[in-house]
């Protein structure tokens, strides 16, 4: 099938990608980029039909999410991130969703899904405060996700939930100054003794059992999808995507270099280079095949009405970390072989390297927890994580 939406973002990848500097220095990626690329409908693509979006193979969003991320890293991993959001807001009461949509169907939805909130059950709902780090692209949404726990009446903590909060309810606080993904403007929020109804929550638990109650709304099969596989694969496939569109550039540059030393010649005849570019080149080829193999074979299932296997869902997060893995090993050949020229500030392969390894300390792309699940539940033991 043809990604329609593919075919608009194309356009603007080369004016997103001569932005890539200003949106590195400057921390923040423009209004004006976000507003073409809402017009694309690319944050809208996993967003249901009934609320204006394209409700469509999630396969096609990450194949979009990668592109836009080879132009620039923030950009990508901006619309990777307020993309997703919509697939997770579908599965709120219908009431929370008409509280977004209900005037304008582009809203957009930051996230920080830590537990960092408190919850006080109130009449009709909860009191909510709380500081968050790190809601990529907060700055251009209207609403947040958050992660908070409720406590029960002896002060304990007795459930782990997720509640949606608008603009006027909380602040945000401009903090993010890193070395990589500069331009996500991943800022902190902070809430404090705000009201949130009942309906504004989704158990964390109902979540990972594929369960919530905006399935009576949105039957289909988008919305019977695991959110660990949905939202994780929203973390990795910028990463992929950044080392892919540098990998392309590094290819072009390189065939026109002639060191300087190592007794000279055109870099293109120098054996090391050579198997650094393939070698980077099958990594990112391993990445992409496995993680939409994995969304793909699920999307089947599901439009097919069939249940998800609990192995089929601990492959796709062993080989979502992975992806994250292998672009990294990717772009670090790159990044060594390409010589003094690449750690230039503003050198496309150096921008690159920070983006990818920026991106790659989110909980979620760390390996080891994700790998130890998959090998346990291949050993036949019990498997309980609200991320597969």
């Amino acid at each position: 099938m043809t990604n329609e939406t593919l075919r608009s973002v194309r356009d603007l990848l080369p004016g997103i990608a001569e932005q890539a500097q200003v949106v590195d220095e400057t921390r923040r990626v423009s209004d004006d980029v976000i507003e073409d690329l809402q017009n694309t409908g690319v944050l809208r693509m996993l967003q249901p039909r009934r609320y204006g979006g394209l409700e469509i193979d999630p396969v096609e969003f990450y194949e979009v999410v990668r592109a836009i991320s080879g132009a620039c890293g923030s950009t990508g991993w901006i619309v990777s991130v307020l993309g997703v959001h919509p697939w997770h807001l579908a599965l709120f009461d219908q009431r929370a969703q008409e509280d977004v949509w209900g005037r304008n169907r582009l809203e957009l939805v930051s996230s920080a899904y830590a537990p960092m909130g408190q919850l006080l059950p109130v009449e009709g709902g909860y009191e909510l405060s709380g500081t968050w780090k790190f809601s990529s692209g907060c700055d251009h949404a209207s609403w947040a996700l958050l992660g908070a726990l409720q406590f029960g009446a002896e002060g304990r903590p007795v459930d782990f939930m997720t509640v949606l909060v608008p603009r006027a309810d909380y602040t945000i606080h401009d903090v993010w100054d890193v070395v990589g993904m500069r331009g996500t403007a991943s800022n902190e929020i902070t809430v404090t003794k705000a009201f949130v109804p009942e309906h504004r929550t989704i158990r964390n638990y109902e979540t990972a059992q594929l369960r919530g109650p905006g399935q009576k709304i949105n039957s289909g099969p988008l919305y019977r999808l695991p959110f660990a596989t949905i939202f994780t694969s929203a973390v990795a496939a910028p990463i992929v995507g950044v080392v892919t569109g540098c990998h392309e550039s590094y290819v072009s540059v390189m065939r026109e270099r002639v060191r300087l030393s190592l007794g000279g010649g055109r870099f293109t005849e120098d054996h090391v280079a050579q198997v650094s570019v393939a070698r980077a080149a099958s990594e990112i080829d391993a990445a992409t095949l496995q993680m939409d193999r994995n969304v793909r074979e699920m999307w089947d299932l599901a439009r097919a009405g069939e249940d998800l296997p609990m192995w089929m869902r601990l492959r796709a997060r062993r080989d979502q970390v992975r992806a994250t893995e292998r672009a990294l090993e990717a772009i670090d050949l790159l990044f060594k072989t390409a010589g003094g020229n690449s750690l230039t500030r503003g050198n496309p392969i150096e921008r690159a390297w920070r983006d990818a390894h920026a991106g790659s300390v989110h909980v979620a792309n760390e390996p080891e927890r994700a790998l130890a699940l998959y090998g346990r539940g291949a050993f036949g033991l019990p498997v309980e994580d609200n991320l597969v």
